[in-house]
Formats: structure tokens, C-alpha cells, sequence
């Protein structure tokens, strides 16, 4: 399921999604929030474009959208399986959880609208670029 030839390998690693070998972001750390944005332009093993377009990545926000109501969601079953929390108790864990969780649900949107549109295929050999 997370072996290689699979999106979700793909998603969680941050690789290409068309060979699976090159790193999609300069920096792996998404907490270095100088660098959260900065993705290589092309993969540096099979050379794919990773910006398809200008402003590809503006989609990704739908991606991001879905996931942060997913975490919501979690985030308000666990603290009802603890305890009975009060409204204030779940503002407070849902805004906690939305800003320590924001830098990695952006790269895990990008990466997955990246995905949605990009095939694997092992096959694809680019120039190795520097």
C-alpha cells in the first residue's frame, strides 16, 4: 500500500509523482518556514515540470480545505472519546491543531494536487539535472 509505485507513497514522501525518486520541496522540514514554499522547478531524476501551469498550485486549496476538515473532525472525535468538552475546550484544540498542523497540511495538499494529475511511470528517464 505505501510501496513504491503508489500515490500515497508518492504523498507521504514528498517524491515525484511521476518516477518517484526526486524530492518535490527544497527543504524536507516543513517548520522551517522560511523555505515552506520553495519546491525544486523540475525533478532532478526524471526532469518533470512540477508547476504544470502558472498558478497550478492555487487548486491545492481545495486539497488543503478537505484535510483541514478531516483534522477537524479527529481532532473532535479524540476529545470526546477522552472527555465531554465544552465549546471553548474545542475551539481552543481545533485552533492549536490548525496552526501547528498548517506547514504540513500545505506540502501534503500540494503534493497530493500534484499527484492527481501526474501518472507514474518508472519508465520516464530525464536528464539529470543539477
Amino acid at each position: 500500500m505505501f510501496s513504491k509505485g503508489t500515490k500515497l507513497y508518492s504523498i507521504l514522501n514528498s517524491r515525484c509523482p511521476r518516477c518517484h525518486e526526486g524530492e518535490v520541496f527544497e527543504v524536507k522540514n516543513p517548520y522551517k518556514l522560511g523555505s515552506l514554499f520553495k519546491m525544486h522547478e523540475t525533478c532532478s531524476h526524471c526532469g518533470l515540470r512540477y508547476e504544470v501551469e502558472p498558478s497550478f498550485f492555487y487548486g491545492a486549496m481545495y486539497v488543503s480545505y478537505g484535510y483541514s476538515v478531516a483534522l477537524f473532525v479527529a481532532t473532535y472525535i479524540v476529545m470526546n472519546l477522552i472527555y465531554d468538552p465544552g465549546i471553548t475546550d474545542i475551539i481552543i484544540a481545533l485552533a492549536i491543531t490548525v496552526i501547528a498542523l498548517s506547514p504540513v497540511v500545505l506540502r501534503l495538499s500540494r503534493i497530493t494536487w500534484l499527484n492527481l494529475f501526474v501518472k507514474y511511470n518508472p519508465e520516464k528517464r530525464g536528464p539529470k539535472i543539477k
